[in-house]
């Protein structure tokens, strides 16, 4: 999984770069103003090249290990190795558009971290093989059942609109993957509705 490595490589290089230089992470972060005036959108996908902390970016990357090389070789066998780059970075970008259009006029309103990508990497998975066991913090979940609550978790925490965690980056990251890769291979919907029907909890 040549391209997932190199997304993890990259990702984690710029981030520790960004724990000692605030003006590296200031030219990144997705901050309202230099989207709305500057027309700088290219931050929609370079504030997943940066991350709050360690936990924040492991988390990132330790997900995207476990299931990028799944997706990378589902992509790769379709649109090439490129177009499962493109799937990642328009990921970014597509998960963090909801963000800054609604608070396109918030100066204060800045977001950073690979979240939305990871998200449209782990549905699209989910998408593919919703009954294999995933473990969160040790306990084993049918990946379906895990996106179901993910999802209820993240629209809950969305419309609460507190803390400092994008979450709508979250839900938009999932659907973008859920949807994008339906595109790409429209037999897959059927296949998931199948496997739905025919549960095999721990495989």
């Amino acid at each position: 999984m040549p391209v997932t490595l190199a997304i993890i490589a990259l990702t984690c290089v710029i981030s520790f770069a960004g724990f000692s230089s605030p003006r590296l992470v200031d030219r990144l972060i997705l901050w309202s103003p230099a989207l709305t005036r500057g027309r700088e959108y290219w931050r929609l996908a370079t504030c997943g090249l940066i991350h709050a902390d360690v936990p924040h970016l492991a988390f990132n990357m330790i997900t995207l290990y476990f299931f990028g090389g799944f997706m990378e070789r589902f992509y790769a066998g379709r649109i090439g190795a490129i177009g499962y780059l493109l799937f990642y970075a328009g990921g970014l970008a597509v998960s963090s558009l909801p963000g800054w259009l609604r608070h396109r006029d918030d100066s204060d309103y800045r977001s950073l971290g690979a979240s939305g990508a990871v998200s449209a990497v782990l549905f699209a998975f989910i998408l593919l093989m919703p009954w294999t066991t995933i473990y969160v913090f040790v306990v084993p979940i049918p990946a379906i059942v895990y996106a179901v609550l993910y999802l209820a978790y993240t629209i809950y925490m969305d419309r609460q609109r507190v803390g400092r965690i994008n979450h709508s980056a979250h839900l938009w990251g999932a659907i973008y993957g859920v949807v994008l890769t339906i595109l790409i291979e429209p037999s897959v919907a059927g296949a998931f509705v199948q496997r739905l029907i025919r549960p095999g909890f721990f495989h």
